[in-house]
């Protein structure tokens, strides 16, 4: 049995009231979308060192439109897969500057069909740029605590936002990610889970806290 959705969401609102957007370093449109469109596969500590020296270099979605794919794909080398983000980036760049006059679009259908970007990606752009709850970014974070709450049993990313979205009210959708990611850094990681000091050791079935007390019991 997995706890109830409004439950959990609710007590890790109250730990972690502070993590509730990206961290993904950005101060408009556009550096949003290409932080967010290099992140897969990144850690966003990764991102935000390539992206400091990016922004200072290109301004807008022309500029990447217009570069030298070489010589971005110098600037991203640092990145995991970045002869395929610098490609993407920049056939990205060009639609959104030709098609939608330089902004990005705010429609999850237009979104997707962009070169790079996914669900995730998407999910994570419509939230952080329009306040959209159009579904729920799943990361590597996602899928540790989805799977340990209960919530699903894959690894699949559609089919585990498919189940948060049922089992999480929609209000909620657009915190379940960074949440999900907060507590994941912090105490539900990967390799190590400290469930001692997690604020759902009396409700998550995989604590080994619950376990115990149920033993006492």
């Amino acid at each position: 049995m997995h706890p109830d959705g409004s439950l959990v969401i609710k007590r890790l609102l109250s730990k972690y009231s502070d993590k509730l957007h990206t961290m993904l370093e950005h101060k408009n449109e556009i550096e949003l979308f290409v932080a967010v469109l290099l992140s897969p596969q990144n850690s966003d500590e990764q991102v935000n060192k390539v992206t400091k020296r990016l922004f200072s270099k290109y301004k807008s979605f022309s500029d990447y439109a217009n570069a030298d794919i070489k010589e971005l794909e110098k600037d991203l080398s640092s990145l995991n897969f970045y002869r395929t983000k610098a490609k993407h980036l920049k056939e990205s760049a060009y639609i959104i500057y030709k098609k939608y006059n330089g902004h990005v679009p705010s429609k999850m259908n237009d979104l997707i069909e962009l070169p790079g970007v996914g669900r995730k990606v998407a999910n994570v752009i419509l939230n952080e740029l329009y306040g959209i709850n159009e579904g729920i970014a799943i990361d590597t974070h996602c899928i540790v605590v989805s799977n340990r709450l209960g919530f699903v049993r894959s690894k699949n990313p559609e089919k585990i936002e498919k189940e948060l979205m049922k089992k999480i009210p929609k209000k909620y959708w657009g915190y379940v990610s960074n949440l999900f990611i907060a507590l994941g850094r912090d105490t539900c990681r990967a390799k190590q889970k400290f469930c001692e000091k997690c604020v759902l050791n009396d409700i998550c079935p995989s604590s080994t806290i619950r376990k115990k007390r149920n033993k006492k019991g």
